[in-house]
């Protein structure tokens, strides 16, 4: 385990504030001032953050159940809290194998957490950045058969990059090393869709945190091009194949979906 000395705890993180959002205990008083701050600009985060895990695994099941696949590189995983990818994969298909990838000390600590599996299958954590997509992918072939398809999971990870067309690149760097038939799952915070989510976002980038950049909707289909999306497209995650037990959805700032590489 990384020594907790290298974890700045004077300084809001946003993995440890989602956390706190979230309900979890993975984190610092820094956090929850900073989480308690963006709320009382809008209230509605909590419903984001929620909205997007409640996304992850609503397409983890699809990838299992109707796509039938069995692995799983989730990059920019952050921090445990419940129905994470492997939990979701491997509850539906015991023999599904994930490699989750994240260089955040705290992830790091917490990383024995991540590291179950079911004894048919296999949980890796790989500690790098996303910003070296050739090592991610060299080191995922270390668990995965990257000559099968594999879902590549950026669930809230892209509005940390610093530059639209560099997100871009990163996103099509990783999936270069993915054979035809493996599937890209993104869900990110969205722009031009809710004034008090863009003024919170722009106050909390003021922070000295690290800042997240809230990006149009037609970026973020961007990220899709030349994939076949998954109906029913780009949408705002809580309309993204609802569940028919939940109540009707409500559209928030976080668009997602699902492409197929072919």
């Amino acid at each position: 385990m990384v020594p907790m000395t290298k974890i700045d705890t004077s300084v809001p993180h946003s993995a440890r504030i989602w956390n706190y959002w979230l309900g979890g205990k993975d984190n610092y008083p820094v956090d929850e001032a900073a989480g308690n701050a963006y709320t009382a600009v809008f209230p509605g985060i909590v419903t984001v953050a929620r909205g997007s895990r409640a996304f992850l695994g609503r397409s983890i099941r699809y990838l299992v159940e109707e796509a039938g696949v069995r692995q799983f590189l989730d990059v920019g995983t952050g921090l445990p809290t419940v129905d994470n990818t492997h939990e979701v994969a491997q509850r539906l298909a015991p023999e599904s194998r994930i490699v989750y990838v994240d260089n955040d000390p705290l992830v790091l600590a917490h990383a024995r957490a991540l590291l179950t599996s079911t004894p048919e299958g296999v949980t890796a954590y790989e500690d790098l950045s996303l910003y070296a997509p050739d090592s991610i992918l060299e080191a995922a072939g270390r668990t995965l058969d990257l000559d099968r398809p594999t879902a590549l999971i950026l669930s809230g990870i892209l509005g940390h990059v610093d530059g639209y067309d560099r997100a871009r690149d990163l996103v099509q760097a990783l999936l270069s090393g993915l054979p035809a038939g493996s599937y890209l799952s993104i869900n990110d915070g969205s722009r031009g869709t809710d004034p008090a989510y863009e003024a919170a976002q722009d106050a909390y980038n003021e922070t000295g945190a690290v800042p997240y950049f809230l990006r149009p909707v037609t970026q973020i289909e961007g990220y899709f091009d030349g994939l076949d999306l998954v109906d029913p497209g780009i949408v705002s995650v809580p309309l993204w194949r609802p569940t028919k037990d939940t109540a009707t959805p409500t559209p928030i700032g976080q668009h997602g979906g699902l492409g197929r590489k072919v």
